[in-house]
C-alpha cells in the first residue's frame, strides 16, 4: 500500500464558537483542502504567536535564528476586520471556484445567518447584488446554511432593486417554498412594484394576483404596488377594476392609496377619475394631506387646466395646508409651459418672500420661460446669480446656453459673457459648445474680435469640444473667428481650434480657405500644403485665390520649384490661373536656370488658352534652343501658332544665328519653310551666310533648293560659289541638281514677272 504523507489537521486551531474571532493569517487563507498548505504571503503585520503545530503549518512564521535561537519580534496587531467584510472582499477580489469555497469554509465552517446576511448586505452596498446572489446559493447549497424568513426578506428586495427581477422571482416561488418559507406580504410588494418600475405590469398583475396562493393576505401595502404598477404604463381601467376589488374584498384605501390613483389618473389625464377620487377620500373618512394637493394639483398642470389648478393651489390654505415648495414648483412650471412668464416670476418672487426654499426644480421649471423672453434677461441674471450662490445646479444644462443666446439678441453682449462664465462654476455642468459658439458669432458681428478669440480660449483650453456627446458647432459660430485669426497672424491657434472639428466631422471650405491663406501669408507653406491636401483627401473644394496665395509665397521665398507644383494643385483642383500667376512662375523658374520646367508650364498655359504677355515665352523657346533642346523648342514654336500666338520668327533667327548657333537656325529655318510661315527672305539670307560662314555646304543647299522650290531668287554669284564649294567637297550630284533648279526657276520667275534677291 503507498505510503501516505501526513497531513497536520487545521480545523482544531480554529475555535469551535463560530462568532468567535479567527486568527487573520488563516482568515485570509486561500487553500482547496483542509490541510497546511497556504498559498496567499501573510499579511502585512504578522499576527500573534501561534502555538507550535500552527506554527509549522505556516510557511510565513518567522524562523528563529540559526546562530543565538532568537526568533523577530512580534509586531503590533492590527484592528480585526468583520469577517462577512473580510469573505466579501474574498469573493469580490478573486473568481468564484471551488478553492475560494474551501476557503470560506476555512474561514468559517459554520454560516450563520448573521454571517450570511452581512455578506449579502456588504455585497449589495457595494451595488454587487450578483454576488449577493451567488453567495446566496453557495451558503444554502453547498455550505450547509438553511436561510430564514429574515433572509429572503432581505435577499429579494436587494435583486428587485437592481431589475434581477427573474432571479427575484425564482426565489420567492421556488427556493422559499423548497426550505417551507412562507414570503411576507412586503416582500412580494417589493417585487410588484419592481416590475411596474421596470415597465412590465403584466408580471406585476400575476404576481399580486398569486399572492392568496402563496398564503398571503394582501392589504393596502400590495394594493397601492399593483396600482402604482399598472398606472405608471397608463392603464388607468384596469387600476379602477382592481380599486373596486380592493373595496369588494374589505380592503380599507390609505391616504397612499388615494395619493396613488389621483396620480395615476393624472399621468393619463383622466381629470375626472382624479377628482372623483379625490371626492371619494372624505367619504372614506380619510383626510387628505399637502402631498394629495400637490398630486392633484400637478394633474391639472399636467393636463393644461391653469385655472383649475389655480383653483386648488388657493383652496389649500382655507384646508389647512400651507403651500409648500412643491405646489410652487408645480405652478411656475405650468405657466412658463402657458407662455405666463409674469404670473411665473411673481410666484418666484412670492417664495423668496415666503422663505421658502429653492431647489433645483424650482429654476428648472423658471429659467426655460426667462430664457427665451428678452424682456426677462434682467430676471434671469439675476436667476443665475441664485443659483450660483445656493450652489444649485439645473437639471436642464441647456438653460445657460438658451440665456446666452436671448442676452446676445438682446444686444446685451456683457451679460452674456458673465453668465457664460458662471456657467462653468456650477459642478456636473459641462458647458455645452453651442453656447462658446453662439458668443464668437455675436462678437465677432459686433465688432469684439477680441472677446471672440477669449471664449475660444476658454474652449480650447477645456477641451469641451473633443467630448463624444458634445453637439457639433454651425459654421456661422467658428467661421468669423477663424477668419478674425488668420488675419491677425494667428492662423495655428485657429487650426488648431478647427482641427477639433475636423474630428466631429466638420469640413467645411470657408474655414479651410481662411486656413491657408493665413499660412500663406505669415509664410507658414508646408502648413498650408498640408490643409490644402487634407481638403484633396477629404473631396472638399478650394478656392483659387487661397491657391495663388500659396503659389506668391513660395515664389517670395524662391522657391520657384514649390510655386509650380502649387500652380499644379491649383489647376487639377479646376481653378485656371491668372496670366500674370504664369508669368510669374515662368519667370522664377527661368531665372533659376530651370529652362525646361518653364517651358512645360508654358506649354501648360497656352493649352488653358492663356496667351497674353508672351515675351516670357519667346524666352524660354530662344533658351530652348540655346541649350540644344531643339525639338522641344520647335514643338513649342509649333504650339504657339496652333494657338494663334504666333512668335517672331525672324527675331528668333536672327538672335540664334548671332550667338553662333547656326545648326538651331537652320533647323528652325527648315521649319519655318515646311510650314509657309512668314518669314522675310533676308532672315533666311543670314542663316545661309552663317552656315556658309560654318561651312555648312549640304545644310545650306538643302535651304536654298527649298527657298528656290517656295518661288525664291537667289544672286546667282552667291548660287555659284556654292556649287563650287559642293563639287570641291566631293558633292557633285548636288551641285548638278542646283544647278538645273536655277536655270528651271530663273525662267519661271522671269515669265511670273517675280524677283527676291537674296545674297550669298
Amino acid at each position: 500500500m503507498a505510503r501516505r504523507h501526513l497531513r497536520i489537521p487545521v480545523l482544531p486551531l480554529l475555535s469551535r464558537n463560530p462568532h468567535a474571532p479567527t486568527p487573520l493569517h488563516l482568515r485570509y487563507a486561500l487553500c482547496s483542502s483542509t490541510t497546511a498548505t497556504v498559498d496567499t504571503p501573510a499579511p502585512a503585520i504578522d499576527p500573534p504567536a501561534p502555538a507550535a503545530s500552527a506554527v509549522e503549518t505556516h510557511p510565513e512564521a518567522p524562523a528563529a535564528s540559526a546562530a543565538d535561537g532568537e526568533s523577530d519580534p512580534p509586531r503590533a496587531p492590527r484592528e480585526e476586520e468583520p469577517l462577512h467584510e473580510t469573505i466579501f472582499t474574498m469573493i469580490r477580489r478573486r473568481k468564484w471556484t471551488t478553492r475560494m469555497e474551501n476557503s470560506i469554509r476555512l474561514l468559517s465552517p459554520m454560516l450563520t445567518a448573521p454571517l450570511v446576511h452581512g455578506v449579502i448586505s456588504a455585497a449589495a452596498a457595494a451595488n454587487r447584488a450578483d454576488l449577493s446572489l451567488q453567495f446566496f446559493r453557495f451558503a444554502y447549497r453547498r455550505a450547509g446554511f438553511r436561510p430564514e424568513p429574515a433572509t429572503f426578506a432581505l435577499l429579494v428586495p436587494i435583486l428587485a432593486s437592481k431589475r434581477m427581477l427573474n432571479h427575484a422571482r425564482c426565489i420567492l416561488l421556488e427556493t422559499m417554498p423548497a426550505f417551507s418559507v412562507a414570503p411576507g406580504e412586503a416582500t412580494v410588494a417589493t417585487l410588484v412594484a419592481a416590475y411596474g418600475k421596470a415597465g412590465i405590469p403584466q408580471e406585476a398583475v400575476k404576481l399580486f394576483r398569486l399572492m392568496p396562493e402563496l398564503g398571503i393576505t394582501r392589504t393596502a401595502l400590495s394594493y397601492n404596488a399593483v396600482l402604482k404598477a399598472i398606472l405608471c404604463r397608463g392603464r388607468e381601467a384596469m387600476a379602477r377594476r382592481i380599486y373596486n376589488a380592493m373595496i369588494a374584498d374589505g380592503v380599507v384605501p390609505t391616504l397612499s392609496t388615494y395619493n396613488t390613483l389621483i396620480w395615476g389618473f393624472g399621468l393619463c389625464k383622466k381629470m375626472e377619475s382624479a377628482v372623483r377620487v379625490f371626492g371619494d377620500m372624505k367619504t372614506h373618512g380619510v383626510t387628505p394631506d399637502v402631498t394629495t394637493y400637490n398630486t392633484l394639483l400637478n394633474a391639472w398642470v399636467r393636463a393644461g387646466d391653469l385655472e383649475s389648478a389655480r383653483k386648488v393651489f388657493d383652496e389649500m390654505p382655507g384646508a389647512g395646508f400651507e403651500r409648500n415648495s412643491i405646489s410652487y414648483n408645480v405652478m411656475i412650471k405650468g405657466y412658463v409651459e402657458a407662455n405666463k412668464v409674469e404670473e411665473a416670476v411673481r410666484l418666484f418672487t412670492e417664495m423668496g418672500e415666503k422663505g421658502l426654499r429653492l431647489s433645483e426644480k424650482t429654476f428648472a421649471a423658471l429659467m426655460p420661460g426667462l430664457c427665451d423672453d428678452e424682456g426677462k434677461a434682467a430676471e434671469a441674471r439675476k436667476a443665475v446669480e441664485d443659483m450660483a450662490e445656493g450652489r444649485l445646479t439645473p437639471k436642464d444644462k441647456s438653460v445657460f446656453a438658451r440665456l446666452v443666446t436671448t442676452l446676445c439678441k438682446a444686444g446685451d453682449f456683457d451679460g452674456a459673457l458673465e453668465v457664460h462664465k458662471k456657467s462653468g462654476q456650477f459642478k456636473h455642468v459641462l458647458v455645452d459648445p453651442r453656447q462658446y459658439g453662439v458668443l464668437m458669432e455675436v462678437l465677432c458681428a459686433g465688432g469684439k474680435c477680441d472677446g471672440a478669440v477669449e471664449v475660444l480660449d476658454d474652449l480650447l483650453e477645456k477641451g469641451t469640444l473633443l467630448s463624444p456627446k458634445s453637439p457639433v458647432l454651425e459654421a456661422p459660430a467658428y467661421n468669423p473667428v477663424i477668419e478674425y485669426l488668420c488675419n491677425n497672424g494667428n492662423t495655428n491657434k485657429a487650426e488648431a481650434f478647427f482641427r477639433q472639428l475636423m474630428k466631429k466631422g466638420v469640413d467645411d471650405k470657408s474655414a479651410f480657405n481662411s486656413l491657408i491663406r493665413g499660412h500663406a501669408k505669415e509664410g507658414s507653406l508646408e502648413a498650408a500644403q498640408e490643409i490644402l491636401a487634407i481638403m484633396t483627401r477629404r473631396g472638399v473644394s478650394t478656392d483659387p485665390h487661397s491657391h495663388a496665395l500659396l503659389v506668391d509665397g513660395f515664389l517670395k521665398k524662391n522657391e520657384p520649384a514649390d510655386a509650380k507644383t502649387a500652380l499644379d494643385s491649383m489647376m487639377e483642383q479646376g481653378h485656371l490661373p491668372r496670366p500674370a500667376l504664369f508669368q510669374s512662375v515662368m519667370a522664377a523658374l527661368f531665372n533659376d536656370g530651370r529652362v525646361q520646367t518653364a517651358s512645360r508650364v508654358m506649354k501648360t498655359m497656352i493649352e488653358k488658352g492663356v496667351t497674353e504677355n508672351m515675351d516670357m515665352a519667346h524666352k524660354i523657346v530662344e533658351a530652348l534652343f540655346m541649350r540644344g533642346h531643339v525639338d522641344e523648342a520647335i514643338g513649342r514654336v509649333n504650339l504657339m501658332v496652333e494657338n494663334v500666338c504666333m512668335p517672331d520668327l525672324d527675331k528668333l533667327l536672327f538672335a540664334l544665328c548671332q550667338k553662333d548657333k547656326v545648326m538651331e537656325a537652320h533647323k528652325l529655318a527648315d521649319f519655318a519653310l515646311d510650314r509657309d510661315f512668314e518669314v522675310s527672305f533676308s532672315t533666311y539670307d543670314r542663316v545661309l551666310e552663317a552656315l556658309y560662314t560654318e561651312e555648312k555646304t549640304l545644310p545650306a543647299y538643302s535651304m536654298l533648293c527649298k527657298i528656290k522650290h517656295k518661288g525664291g531668287v537667289v544672286d546667282q554669284k552667291g548660287c555659284d560659289a556654292l556649287m563650287s564649294s559642293l563639287k570641291s567637297g566631293g558633292y557633285s550630284k548636288q551641285a548638278d541638281i542646283l544647278s538645273r533648279i536655277l536655270v528651271e526657276s530663273g525662267s519661271s520667275a522671269s515669265k511670273k514677272g517675280k524677283k527676291f534677291v537674296m545674297g550669298a
